[in-house]
């Protein structure tokens, strides 16, 4: 079989993708083998022979040669589709659609294949193009071939995320190559679960789903590959090339701290915990302060109030450099699901934001009753959040039998009056009659 350049079509949620694409060019070596180093091989090279017999090299009985099939090795061809092939791992922006696809790559896509700069929150695709360059088709099939990605846990502002293709009759039998992501604020990478892509000719639109051990047993191999099926096995040549793929999300680390605090209306000391009756009016606050030695920008704050507490409307203050004698702050986004956004904040710097609510009693049951309420900010998407609770005692029972005391008493009372009254106007009647005598 001759070796032929020709662009593998995979497809993400419908949409076509292509490997032969841009490529950023190679800065250093990431990528590396458990042979110390595998030589480079061109195409003209492998169709002449050099790791296995072709019909280029032996002419037509070629299949009768000593080197045929030859020589299981993966990515070795340095003017592959996608450029050299040692360097197999890239990665890219990956955007989802509003109906759950996602916006796939096109001929002019650039896959970053050594580096690439982070944005917060945005996900990511990582490719691993694995090519058995064996020309021998499936008189050459490389048998328990795995992939797995590795992706560190800790927060750091470059993280190296490796690929590895392994099989056990391929020589070298390990292969890997690194792709950084850099931000220069501490940040980390959460994989996205159920992400994990096999695409080739013959799996087809749409791809085959793999397990999330690629990732989570990483090293212990990750998990099995197929042409088509998820076999282990991988014949040669580029009709037989696959492209695994993952997505991760990028989360920014930014150091900041949240503190939520209550206290009665009309009190001077903020608290953890207070004591309050239906009917009391309290006052929130939640306090955002910049830990970090960089300006953070785009900060938010909200606040969940739970069942029987009552927004107060109009009672939003903020309190920071910008308005030191507090600024009340139109609407309820506060306390609705968009949030509130405060701004920018310089290292150190902080805010202050609170408000009013009512006790009330919405479902509060007999006895005692502690109502919790979370204040949160965030900044890009790291929500950090505290809480403070308020402990409301709920006596139905004390309060039915005070309730049906004080109407007792207040009918006793009135019984009372209407004796006493009727009493003395018996008496000033008679003193009249005898005063006649």
């Amino acid at each position: 079989m001759i070796m032929k350049k020709i662009s593998l079509g995979i497809h993400i949620a419908a949409v076509t993708v292509t490997f032969m694409v841009i490529l950023i060019p190679i800065k250093s070596f990431a990528w590396g083998d458990n042979g110390g180093g595998r030589p480079d091989y061109t195409i003209d090279e492998i169709n002449n022979g050099a790791i296995g017999a072709t019909e280029i090299s032996d002419g037509q009985n070629y299949k009768e040669s000593e080197n045929y099939p030859g020589t299981i090795v993966f990515n070795s061809i340095s003017d592959s589709v996608i450029g050299h092939e040692k360097n197999f791992v890239g990665t890219r922006e990956c955007f989802q659609r509003a109906d759950g696809t996602w916006i796939g790559a096109t001929k002019e896509t650039i896959w970053n294949a050594n580096e690439i700069e982070v944005k917060d929150g945005q996900t990511y695709i990582i490719r691993a193009f694995v090519h058995n360059n064996n020309p021998n088709g499936e008189d050459a099939v490389a048998e328990n071939t795995k992939v797995a990605f590795s992706i560190p846990s800790q927060s750091t502002t470059e993280v190296k995320v490796t690929g590895y293709i392994s099989s056990s009759n391929a020589t070298p039998s390990e292969y890997w190559d690194s792709v950084v992501f850099k931000s220069d604020q501490d940040f980390h990478l959460e994989y996205v679960y159920g992400s994990a892509l096999l695409e080739n000719n013959s799996i087809g639109k749409g791809g085959l789903t793999l397990s999330d051990e690629i990732v989570t047993n990483a090293t212990t191999g990750g998990t099995l590959i197929g042409y088509d099926k998820l076999d282990g096995r991988i014949p040669g040549c580029y009709q037989y090339d696959c492209g695994i793929t993952i997505k991760v999300k990028a989360v920014f680390d930014y150091d900041f701290m949240v503190e939520t605090k209550v206290r009665l209306l009309g009190d001077k000391e903020w608290q953890d915990v207070i004591a309050a009756d239906v009917g009391d009016k309290i006052q929130i606050q939640t306090q955002y302060k910049n830990t970090s030695d960089l300006q953070q920008n785009g900060v938010t704050m909200r606040d969940i109030l739970p069942a029987n507490l009552r927004y107060v409307p109009g009672s939003i203050k903020l309190m920071d450099a910008a308005y030191p004698n507090g600024a009340t702050i139109n609407g309820d986004s506060l306390v609705s699901e968009d949030g509130l956004l405060l701004g920018d904040y310089t290292s150190g710097s902080n805010a202050f934001v609170m408000f009013t609510a009512e006790v009330v009693d919405d479902n509060l049951v007999a006895g005692s009753n502690t109502i919790v309420t979370w204040g949160q900010s965030g900044v890009g998407s790291t929500i950090i959040q505290d809480y403070a609770s308020i402990v409301v005692y709920n006596d139905i029972v004390f309060r039915t039998i005070s309730t049906g005391l004080l109407v007792s008493i207040a009918i006793c009372v009135i019984i009372i009056i209407i004796l006493f009254r009727r009493t003395q106007h018996l008496k000033h009647l008679s003193s009249h009659s005898n005063s006649k005598d």
